[in-house]
């Protein structure tokens, strides 16, 4: 162990034991999964990430080892560990340069979005120290001006080559590729068994696999154009998931950018039109609808089925809103002659203004629309 802690120092990594572990240090041959927890801070303790609480939930991390991950001092100190060790590495700059790339894929994954979201057709190099914005303060910062960093690990698990079924951001480039169609047919089996939430998260695991290829190729390319029209597909039926689960407002987003591409799909225009009638957008519904019938006029009975229902909820609407505007709406005035029989025919018309004519005092009170 003591050799290895030199061999770290004298590449710039200083290494410091917080709980020993157990058992020998494993073999790490290429090809290993190893999975840990994490915690990258700065040197004066100003914590960046922890995979205890990124994304409000705690997750390990999973790496498997000899895939070229863009943080290598990773692999390398974590092939420094035992078992249920937990150990400080701090690291000079020329091992942390990437770090604002990969944090900003970590925290795009424990959310849920695409980890390569926000970044360039580029190099990682390039990312790092472009000007482009990764939309977190603290890695514009970190980007502008690298700095060391202390890594905080703990290793929970180690899994020899070939004990485990490789995912798919483990996969490599050729993998992936093949993977997709099998990723698609789960996905519609899901789905025909009723289970669109996994459905959608099958479509959304092809659909990056894609997007990862795509990134590296140049934009509008004859590669790049053959992987768009293989995501396509895969984006509408993901759409499908999420209008069936309520996710108006990302099927807007996603059928958007399908036909900002491609302007004569029609099932985008149809389930953006669906999505805009899901949120009261009744002008951008029936325009969206519109398009679907001069692209493909057989669909006139699917459509005018939606318009109906939209109309029909739009009345509905309009009933409770008038409904809750009496509830709160004052009283009618009651009739002069009622008032007289109350007060007698003498009553001044002073005192019949303030009892029956409250119109004639201004309120600052208005009813609030439910919808």
């Amino acid at each position: 162990m003591e050799e290895l802690a030199l061999q770290l120092s004298a590449d710039g990594i200083q290494k410091k034991v917080l709980f020993p572990g157990r058992g020998n240090v494993p073999d790490y041959a290429d090809g290993t999964k190893v999975k840990f927890h994490y915690r990258s801070s700065l040197c004066d303790g100003t914590v960046l990430d922890d995979s205890r609480t990124m994304g409000g939930k705690s997750k390990p991390m999973e790496l498997i080892l000899g895939k070229k991950f863009k943080l290598p001092v990773w692999e390398l100190v974590l092939g420094t560990m035992r078992l249920g060790e937990i150990a400080e590495f701090t690291c000079d700059v020329k091992h942390t340069a990437l770090y604002p790339l990969v944090s900003q894929s970590l925290r795009n994954i424990s959310v849920g979005k695409d980890p390569l979201e926000g970044q360039r057709h580029c190099c990682g190099i390039a990312q790092v120290h472009s000007h482009h914005s990764h939309g977190h303060k603290d890695l514009e910062k970190l980007q502008t001006k690298p700095q060391p960093l202390v890594f905080t690990m703990e290793l929970l698990e180690v899994l020899p080559p070939g004990s485990f079924a490789l995912e798919t951001w483990a996969m490599s480039d050729e993998e992936k590729l093949a993977a997709v169609p099998q990723i698609h047919e789960e996905g519609n089996a899901l789905f025909k068994q009723g289970d669109t939430a996994e459905a959608a998260e099958k479509y959304y695991t092809a659909i990056a696999c894609l997007k990862n290829l795509q990134m590296k190729e140049q934009p509008g390319s004859e590669p790049w154009i053959k992987l768009d029209l293989m995501i396509t597909p895969l984006m509408l039926n993901f759409c499908q998931c999420k209008l069936m689960l309520g996710q108006y407002y990302e099927v807007l987003e996603h059928c958007s950018s399908i036909l900002n591409k491609y302007e004569d799909n029609v099932k985008a225009y149809f389930k953006r039109g669906k999505a805009h009638a899901a949120v009261w957008n009744e002008a951008e519904a029936r325009a969206d609808f519109q398009k679907v019938l001069e692209l493909d006029s057989s669909l006139a009975p699917a459509v005018s089925k939606e318009i109906q229902a939209m109309e029909k909820r739009l009345r509905e609407k309009k009933k409770r809103i008038k409904d809750v505007t009496k509830i709160f709406s004052p009283p009618a005035a009651p009739p002069l002659q009622l008032l007289r029989a109350e007060t007698g025919d003498e009553a001044p018309e002073e005192t019949l203004r303030f009892k029956g004519d409250m119109s004639s005092s201004p309120s600052t009170w208005t009813p609030s629309l439910i919808h």
